[in-house]
Order: structure tokens, then C-alpha cells, then sequence
């Protein structure tokens, strides 16, 4: 039998996500990243059958895939921050992994780490400039 003020707590309880090295409670140190399929592929490794998951990136340019997201944590044993990919696996149980490249591509609000690929090498280049002056860096030929 539960103790009543057990049975009445609402506050919510700390997360059990664990460093895979050392075994100690992990700190996160930034939001969750959810996680986006823009493919057929993407949703049926993750067990749903081809012809719903066509039909679903057809009406929805991407779906969130649920239960899985991005999220940095810090280590007291590291001493560092790292990425971890973080499934969660039951009720109250979680799976992490360090962060692969590939999933940075199916994640919305974080910065591209190769740069935008749109944007130019000059204007990437001149973006680090410390003496960058914009247009009046350029004179005017008369």
C-alpha cells in the first residue's frame, strides 16, 4: 500500500539519462532538438509500413517522429558537454548515444555545422572578417 503523500505527489520526477561511460547522472544543458522525417525511408526504419509512410511525407513535407530528439547534457565526470541522441524507451527509461551527423540534418532550430549551403564562400568568408565594412569598404570607380 502507497503512503498518502506519495500517492499525491504531482511534482514530476528527474529524468534517469545516464553518461554510457561512466555511469553517473547526466545535467542537460539545452533544450530538446525534436527530430523530423522528411523521407519514406526514415519513417519505416522506425517500423511503419512503406505504403503509410509514403502517404504520409505526400500530404506532410516532414513529420515529427515522436519519443526521439537531439539534446546536449553535461557530465561531472567528463567534465564536458556532449550530443547525445536520446530515445525514450519506456515509461520512464531512456537510450542515448553520441549525436551522429546525419540526424543533425533531421532536426529543426539548430545552426548547420557545415554552414548554409546556400550562402556564398565570399560572403562566409567576409561574415568572419573582424574589418568587414559592407558596401563602404568598396570604392567607387569614377
Amino acid at each position: 500500500m502507497q503512503r498518502r503523500c506519495d500517492q499525491n505527489r504531482k511534482r514530476s520526477k528527474r529524468r534517469a539519462i545516464y553518461c554510457p561511460i561512466h555511469g553517473c547522472y547526466l545535467d542537460s544543458v539545452s533544450q530538446k532538438y525534436k527530430i523530423f522525417a522528411d523521407q519514406a525511408g526514415q519513417l519505416q526504419q522506425r517500423g511503419m509500413s512503406r505504403r503509410n509512410a509514403l502517404m504520409l511525407v505526400a500530404n506532410q513535407t516532414t513529420v515529427s517522429i515522436e519519443g526521439e530528439w537531439l539534446e546536449a547534457f553535461w557530465c561531472e565526470e567528463c567534465q564536458q558537454t556532449k550530443w547525445y541522441y536520446v530515445r525514450k524507451s519506456g515509461d520512464r527509461s531512456y537510450d542515448i548515444s553520441l549525436a551522429p551527423q546525419e540526424l543533425w540534418q533531421q532536426v529543426t532550430g539548430v545552426v548547420n555545422s557545415q554552414g548554409n549551403p546556400s550562402v556564398s564562400e565570399f560572403t562566409r568568408r567576409s561574415s568572419r572578417d573582424v574589418n568587414y565594412q559592407g558596401l563602404s569598404g568598396f570604392q567607387s570607380v569614377n
